[in-house]
């Protein structure tokens, strides 16, 4: 008769607790094979409990398949097979621990203790009181109507861009968009017919990696002082070129219009689309803002994408791409079945954040903020200690800038002496998928969280660490 310590179950419910103890002797051979089990009734006599507990035990063994029944003959042990040694669990490795650096010049992160954190809770207790029968719809695949109206109302009045909300499709953050891309443009059956992209050489290596997880040809075009070189893309073969002309990251070139107007000649006589990723173009410092490839684009040839993380913060996983009208029907013949990703009360609230105006206010005052802090942090290198052995590569706008030292050191040499010193430092030749000599010692500065009281023990750091 089958014996089980039942005071030893602890806080599961006692069907569950025999359920499992049975379920352990099948799998161990302690109950073979057709062997039968005790009756319900006479097992519960037996443990002193209910027959309704063994029932359910009994029944959620036969509902898994560990025991099947005869009819009028009872329950019986199927044939399972043991665990053998080789499927026993493989010990997880421990959980990631970021480091806690003193001093992080490499990532792109921004200041969000500025955000207008009551502005935003006030509208999403506005959209949970007054929405409420609308946050529980589905939401349309392409995003929010509203949302998309809002997206479209702003692009056309700061970025002079005539755009209809039909064109625009909202998805989780840049990289779900570049996997839309991917498929979206990749018409080929079989490998290596499918469209051929182009990236910038040096550029964003999540580009890269993305459409190469996607099994999407990607081909590194280099770079010369007017952004990506149009000889180089035509030799390349690509009928797709992601770029980002109003400020490249990392080398912060900005794309003159002659260029521009190359590119788009370029699409129009291979048949090409041009991916133009806007990225972190809203900070611009001097001058006006650049007018987009997409609003000189007559022949609807560029997809124009962006996101909120520069502006807002890395967290808001929300971007959007604009479609040119000849690729929107074929999105949809193709994606449409794909669900939006954005959380219906995220939309909704960023929806009322942009048509009430706090956006453009938050922008305002970031571009304040981020000018001035700019003009602290480069001035603070032009005066420290080694300012004799460094170059200043910077456009006026973007968040970060370039910094050639003047060193015998090795790019592998200086990032050892920086993490020693708890320090995180990015260089130029990490962005580049050919290697590059003329790259080295190039430092790429991400200022975005460098707050002014901070900048004497960063100078102090960098004079360690740059030290011949």
């Amino acid at each position: 008769m089958l014996t089980y310590p039942l005071e030893e179950r602890g806080g599961l419910p006692l069907y569950e607790y025999l359920y499992r103890c049975i379920r352990s002797d099948i799998l161990s051979g302690a109950l073979p094979a057709g062997e039968q089990l005790p009756s319900k009734r006479k097992l519960a006599e037996h443990l002193r409990i209910s027959v309704i507990t063994v029932e359910g035990a009994y029944q959620q063994l036969e509902a898994e398949g560990y025991v099947y029944t005869l009819p009028k003959r009872g329950f019986f042990v199927s044939r399972v097979e043991q665990p053998s040694a080789a499927g026993t669990p493989v010990p997880l490795p421990p959980p990631e621990q970021p480091p806690d650096w003193v001093l992080d010049l490499k990532s792109n992160r921004v200041d969000t203790s500025r955000f207008p954190v009551a502005t935003w809770a006030r509208l999403t207790r506005q959209v949970l009181s007054e929405d409420r029968e609308a946050l529980l719809q589905p939401v349309p695949h392409q995003g929010l109507s509203a949302l998309r109206q809002a997206l479209a109302d702003d692009l056309r009045a700061y970025k002079g861009m005539a755009v209809s909300p039909q064109q625009i499709v909202v998805g989780a953050g840049a990289e779900y968009l570049y996997l839309l891309l991917a498929q979206l443009l990749d018409s080929g059956r079989l490998p290596g017919q499918g469209t051929v992209f182009a990236v910038e050489d040096p550029g964003y290596p999540k580009i890269r990696q993305v459409y190469r997880q996607c099994r999407v040809e990607c081909r590194p075009v280099p770079l010369d002082e007017q952004g990506l070189c149009i000889a180089a893309l035509e030799h390349s073969g690509a009928t797709a070129v992601h770029l980002s002309p109003s400020h490249h990251y990392p080398t912060g070139l900005v794309t003159p219009i002659s260029r521009r107007q190359e590119l788009l000649r370029w699409a129009e006589r291979s048949g090409g689309i041009i991916i133009e990723d806007d990225y972190d173009s809203e900070f611009r410092f001097a001058g006006r803002p650049i007018p987009t490839l997409q609003s000189i684009d007559d022949g609807g040839r560029v997809i124009y994408m962006n996101t909120f993380s520069q502006t807002i913060s890395p967290s808001m996983r929300m971007g959007f791409m604009v479609l040119p009208p000849r690729l929107l029907e074929q999105y949809r013949q193709k994606l449409g079945f794909y669900a939006c990703t954005v959380p219906a009360l995220d939309q909704h609230v960023l929806a009322r954040f942009l048509t009430g105006g706090h956006y453009e206010q938050h922008l305002a005052r970031m571009r304040k903020e981020y000018r001035l802090r700019r003009s602290r942090v480069l001035e603070a290198f032009r005066t420290c200690s080694f300012a004799n052995r460094i170059t200043i590569s910077e456009q006026g706008a973007g968040l970060h800038f370039l910094l050639r030292l003047d060193t015998a050191c090795t790019d592998e040499n200086l990032r050892q002496r920086a993490e020693a010193r708890g320090v995180r430092l990015g260089f130029l030749s990490e962005y580049a998928a050919q290697p590059n000599p003329a790259y080295a010692h190039t430092l790429v500065i991400n200022y975005a969280g460098l707050e002014g009281k901070r900048l004497p023990q960063a100078m102090a750091l960098l004079a360690e660490i740059f030290q011949t």
